[in-house]
């Protein structure tokens, strides 16, 4: 399971925090970093940060979009204050780590975190199914990079172990799409309801961030993304026979 979490961090400016973050990752049994377009190199100083896991750093995957790194994984929870300006589904780190130890099990979820001064922007926030949000001192909420991979990465591990001293046997779900797949289904989604004039094709982004916030939360399954797919290529087709 813990080889199905990825750890992406975005637009990292500092190559100690990807060696800070690596070790913190392999302490917790986590390997697999993704890096999106990153601000620095893993150099000297990133290595001896890492202080025995160099391996997982050297080893990153380099994309240079958010949405690539994630396209594979049919969970994905982004690191991130509370917004008062986007509303989104939040988890606790306990939650989060359950989650993804569960979800885990069958298939590739990742953490994703934001960019050291300041964080992830909201369309990157937007492609991520839930938030979560370390509940720091409020007088002093100042955690760096590493910090929060080891505050997360931990909670999935103690998710973790609870599910091996369990004999944990996960329950029959259906099977999520990846995010590839719900992507190309807000592009049609977006499509048709431009095509039908629900909505204006030069201000989209208001009900499509607000559709997306309800499909995230609600976490169609592969066939019920499946069946709205077939629903918006009937209603195509129907426009077209006119």
């Amino acid at each position: 399971m813990l080889n199905n979490v990825k750890v992406v961090l975005v637009g990292t400016s500092h190559s100690g925090n990807i060696g800070s973050a690596a070790r913190a990752m392999k302490v917790m049994g986590l390997n697999n970093m993704v890096l999106v377009a990153p601000g620095c190199e893993v150099d000297g100083q990133a290595i001896a940060l890492a202080a025995g896991a160099s391996d997982i750093a050297l080893n990153a995957t380099v994309v240079e979009t958010l949405e690539d790194a994630v396209k594979d994984c049919a969970l994905v929870v982004g690191s991130s204050a509370r917004s008062r300006t986007l509303e989104w589904p939040m988890l606790e780190p306990r939650e989060c780590g359950e989650k993804c130890a569960a979800e885990g099990q069958q298939s590739q979820v990742a953490i994703v975190f934001g960019r050291e001064r300041t964080g992830l922007t909201n369309d990157e926030l937007q492609l991520c199914h839930y938030h979560v949000c370390i509940p720091a001192n409020p007088e002093y909420s100042s955690l760096n990079l590493a910090m929060a991979v080891q505050t997360i990465a931990y909670e999935i591990r103690v998710a973790f172990l609870e599910q091996q001293k369990q004999n944990f046997v996960p329950q029959a779900e259906g099977e999520y799409p990846r995010h590839e797949e719900l992507e190309m289904f807000f592009e049609h989604l977006e499509k048709v309801m431009i095509d039908t004039q629900f909505i204006s094709a030069d201000q989209p982004n208001k009900v499509m961030s607000k559709l997306r916030r309800l499909f995230n939360r609600a976490r169609p399954e592969q066939q019920e993304l499946n069946t709205l797919r077939g629903v918006l290529t009937a209603v195509e087709k129907k426009m077209g026979s006119r």
